[in-house]
């Protein structure tokens, strides 16, 4: 009973990846599919780990804007799709450009429950701020959600496992642009160790529907219908 009263608690930490307007609203440039059902579970998650005082890692692809010359039409620095969905914030926050710096805060982790950090890429281990945290960080498990299966989330997700930490994707909180593809993906990551489990095994089972930010057809109009059930 005594040795119970004094087991270590479980760390786990949050990786939240690239979960930003461009990638998850309907009218955003790179929408993901399906987007309506994984923001309502990424909703769900970040409320969990919030409650639950869990640290959050969150990354974002921002690219330069080149004075409108980009090359490319999604993630564009100081463009509102680049901003990252608003209820995947936490108050106690702060951010690091992508500036080719490993330099972080003595406990980062410690200051801020939650730190952003910038890449000019998809796999977060080409930028070095991002490879060392991850790198150095320790926790009993990394937790997945965000965008794309078939890229950065698998690009994290093998590059953890590399440096031998345990990870687990939620698999209804993650999305994709090419079904096949992402399916391969997380095939690929579950052999290689990853765990492959649903919100609810975190965050137990919800009648929640609102994405709460998207106002496509799609979203509003399942949001519509549930008020009206709820109403009726």
């Amino acid at each position: 009973m005594i040795r119970q009263l004094f087991k270590r608690r479980r760390k786990r930490i949050l990786i939240d990846i690239d979960t930003q307007r461009d990638f998850f609203l309907a009218d955003g440039n790179a929408c993901i599919k399906n987007h309506r059902r994984v923001l309502a579970n990424i909703r769900r998650i970040v409320a969990w780990a919030r409650h639950n005082n869990i640290q959050v890692i969150s990354t974002c692809e921002v690219y330069p804007n080149h004075n409108g010359a980009s090359a490319l039409s999604y993630c564009v620095d100081g463009t509102k799709g680049q901003k990252k969905i608003p209820y995947t914030l936490l108050y106690n926050r702060v951010n690091f450009a992508a500036d080719g710096s490993i330099d972080l805060p003595h406990d980062v982790l410690r200051q801020y429950k939650q730190v952003i950090l910038h890449k000019r890429c998809v796999d977060p281990f080409e930028e070095p701020r991002i490879e060392r945290l991850l790198s150095e960080v320790r926790a009993d498990d990394f937790i997945l959600i965000g965008a794309s299966v078939e890229g950065a989330i698998e690009a994290t997700a093998l590059g953890l496992l590399q440096r031998g930490k345990r990870v687990s994707i939620i698999v209804d909180a993650v999305g994709s642009r090419n079904k096949k593809q992402a399916n391969l993906a997380l095939r690929k990551m579950g052999t290689k160790g990853a765990k492959l489990v649903e919100t609810k095994k975190l965050a137990g089972t919800s009648h929640l529907k609102h994405v709460g930010i998207c106002d496509c057809e799609m979203c509003k109009g399942r949001s519509e219908k549930t008020h009206l059930k709820v109403t009726a």
